[in-house]
């Protein structure tokens, strides 16, 4: 963003300021009245009244939240949104102040619109998550521990239960907030050699390495194949009902099937795998 276009955008939110600090206050009468007219009518002059009144409630949110490095203007067109939400659910006959009902949209809006944006990396989306991501620094300076170091055990767990959160998901977004995003393409010393992902560990094995473990296990599988092939057609049974199956068949059970003893089965099974071991050392052995 070039100079100009940074000067006139602190113009444009400087005269949104303003222009919502002019606007007058409403009474608790004429709030209810122009909440009325909107939801009942359709009347669009009393929405605009309602929204241009309470448009300061919109800055001063903005202005408490603008420490998580966003443009201010977003939070405000953020607050703005949040703001004709209050002003579409308002139900006047509940007798709440309608700034009291705004405040919370506003403030809502605009804390998912830092959670989305704030980094690349998904922050978190539960309620529990948002309070901790809101107030951690604030939880973190009451207890003296307003550093930025790493948090003690002790002070996690403090947090944690002022939240109702687990001590890990503190250290978690301590981490995150002190950290930061970092792109992989930068260079990791002063001499500009290199990139960041260059140093990263793949966890995964290397192609070479699937390769050979593939090529590998296809040779052991045939070789497995012909080994069974040499088998009797009534060993290669209990070899496949006994040992190639999850939920293997008792020898009772394969007994009753062959009409035979299960001890009879227990040494037609003990025998194939004789041969197979037999089979599989001979081919090992091969060249």
């Amino acid at each position: 963003m070039t100079h100009f276009d940074d000067t006139e955008t602190q113009r444009a939110n400087l005269a949104y300021i303003k222009a919502s600090m002019r606007a007058p206050l409403l009474s608790r009468e004429r709030e209810f009245e122009l909440a009325r007219r909107w939801r009942e009518a359709g009347d669009q002059t009393a929405l605009h009244e309602l929204i241009v009144a309470y448009a300061r409630l919109v800055v001063a949110i903005a202005a408490r939240l603008r420490n998580y490095g966003l443009p201010f203007g977003d939070l405000i067109q953020e607050g703005n949104l949040g703001l004709l939400q209050a002003a579409q659910r308002f139900e006047p006959e509940r007798e709440v102040r309608f700034s009291t009902y705004a405040a919370w949209w506003i403030r809502s809006q605009m804390q998912d619109f830092i959670l989305r944006n704030w980094s690349i990396v998904r922050t978190g989306t539960t309620a529990a998550q948002k309070s901790l991501f809101f107030n951690l620094r604030r939880l973190r300076a009451r207890i003296d521990d307003p550093t930025g170091g790493a948090l003690s055990d002790a002070n996690a767990e403090k947090i944690a239960a002022t939240l109702g959160v687990g001590a890990r998901d503190v250290v978690d977004m301590d981490a995150r907030l002190s950290g930061g995003d970092l792109s992989l393409n930068v260079a990791p010393g002063e001499d500009g050699v290199g990139e960041m992902q260059d140093f990263l560990v793949d966890p995964r094995p290397s192609p070479e390495t699937t390769t050979m473990h593939t090529h590998d296990e296809a040779i052991r599988l045939r070789w497995l194949a012909e080994a069974i092939s040499e088998l009797s057609p009534r060993e290669r049974a209990v070899i496949s009902e006994r040992r190639l199956r999850e939920d293997n068949i008792t020898l009772e059970t394969l007994g009753h099937a062959f009409g035979v003893s299960k001890e009879r089965v227990r040494q037609i099974e003990h025998r194939a795998l004789g041969k197979l071991k037999m089979a599989l050392e001979r081919r090992f052995a091969q060249p």
